[in-house]
């Protein structure tokens, strides 16, 4: 089963759209039509185009700003441009703006298929991430935070400004969204930055080994204790200490960082000793310590100890437009590593990309990728080379299909064919995701009279 490539055709002139509909369809395209830019602009946030062919004079938005928006959204569709008014300085002016190619009108219908050809065959991702320059060597250095939306761009900022203080910075945000890299680049742009940076997450160590692990302990302190041990405080002399997962410690825990916090000394578990420390604390959790309070699970005076300037971390659905940024500097990394040469994404994946959800943010973004790579045999990710993006083509179908009252073998039918379009006609595929056998999906695919 063949999915037809779907064109977008925009021109406010409906007989050279009907011309235009006629020729594409011919040629084995589905195709879509709006009379104007505007029009465009919100079919192609609301739907996945494969490439637009699109007139540049229009009288509500003009070609030249639609193409602008639509790049914006989604950088990965191929705009080719068509204009009656054959001028270098409009052609330079719509390539600048990201147009794949300009063709004049009226068109050469056989350029007209070699164009779209060419532009479906070479889909190219321009490099969009204008916050990064060179790294100064490390992979926590602010300049490589990835993002142009306001959250990411108000953060940068904030970052930029707190990481030269000796200010203790409290970072919030769910799980995957990057506070450890925002804590990284906080000690690496600050004039701690040739001191250690000792991580440590609180919720994966027990209670009483976490206290050993911040504060050190004696020999003999506890069973098993055979020497003496250096605690992460210790480890950070002069640097900076990053708690990750700080709203997990036990209350008793709270206690003794808040009295580090304060007094800037601590003893070693079974010692005797106080030994001072100079060093940077960065907290974070992905709860709401307000609440955590309220029902007295951390204390308020920790909360505010720590809590001297918040850094609060938008989920990466609230932040869209850093989506394809993110998708194609991960998409470089893991071809990289793993000796590939992939070149970007279809546009339809990466129109799937920005309407996901996210519920693990920019990690499960980058494990998304990080399995296309690996297991793609082409060189463009798509839908099929994403499960998470059919899984969640998937959960919309059956939430349509079982709306109404359908017979248990329509319902089956239908997911089936679901199935099918969202592998390609990948029969192998499509049995894995339905849980079947290939065998058993060709007896049903003969059941209900489809391709076998």
């Amino acid at each position: 089963m063949e999915k037809k490539t779907a064109i977008l055709v925009v021109d406010d002139d409906p007989g050279h759209r009907t011309m235009l509909r006629t020729l594409l369809s011919g040629w084995g395209y589905a195709v879509t039509e709006a009379d104007d830019g505007a029009a465009a602009i919100e079919k192609v946030q609301h739907q996945a185009f494969d490439l637009v062919l699109m007139d540049i004079r229009m009288i509500k938005i003009s070609g030249l700003q639609a193409l602008t928006e639509i790049k914006a959204f989604n950088p990965s569709i191929p705009v080719i441009i068509m204009t009656a008014f054959s001028s270098v300085e409009t052609a330079v002016e719509a390539l600048k703006s990201g147009a794949y190619d300009y063709l004049t009108k009226p068109l050469d219908f056989d350029e007209l298929r070699l164009t779209m050809e060419r532009a479906m065959e070479h889909l190219h991702l321009k490099e969009e991430n204008r916050l990064l320059r060179e790294s100064l060597g490390t992979r926590f250095d602010r300049r490589n935070l990835i993002g142009r939306s306001q959250a990411m761009v108000r953060l940068l900022e904030t970052v930029a400004q707190v990481s030269p203080t000796e200010a203790t910075v409290l970072i919030t945000g769910e799980s995957g969204t990057g506070k450890e890299m925002i804590a990284g680049a906080i000690h690496f742009n600050s004039p701690r930055k040739e001191a250690p940076f000792v991580k440590i997450n609180c919720a994966a160590i027990t209670e009483t080994l976490l206290e050993s692990e911040l504060f050190g302990h004696e020999k003999g302190a506890f069973t098993g204790a055979y020497k003496r041990k250096e605690g992460r405080f210790l480890q950070a002399h002069r640097g900076t200490l990053f708690l990750d997962e700080v709203s997990e410690m036990s209350s008793a825990m709270q206690v003794k960082l808040l009295r580090v916090l304060q007094e800037r000394e601590f003893i070693r578990v079974g010692g005797e000793e106080v030994i001072r420390v100079d060093v940077r604390v960065i907290a974070a959790t992905n709860k709401d310590l307000l609440r955590e309070i309220e029902i007295g699970r951390f204390r308020e005076d920790l909360y505010y100890r720590l809590n001297v300037v918040t850094l609060v971390l938008p989920p990466l659905r609230q932040r869209r437009e850093d989506i394809p940024l993110l998708a194609q500097h991960f998409l470089r990394a893991f071809s990289e590593k793993n000796r590939k040469k992939m070149k970007g994404f279809t546009p339809q994946a990466m129109d799937q990309l920005l309407k996901h959800e996210w519920p693990g943010n920019v990690r499960e973004l980058m494990n998304a990728v990080e399995r296309g790579v690996v297991l793609t045999r082409t060189e463009y990710l798509d839908t099929a080379d994403l499960p998470l993006l059919a899984q969640d083509a998937a959960k919309l179908f059956s939430r349509e299909t079982l709306s109404g009252d359908l017979p248990l073998d329509e319902v089956e039918k239908a997911t089936i064919l679901n199935a099918m379009e969202i592998t390609g006609g990948n029969k192998s595929e499509a049995a894995r995701r339905l849980g079947i056998t290939r065998k058993t999906l060709h007896a049903k695919l003969k059941k209900y009279g489809m391709p076998s």
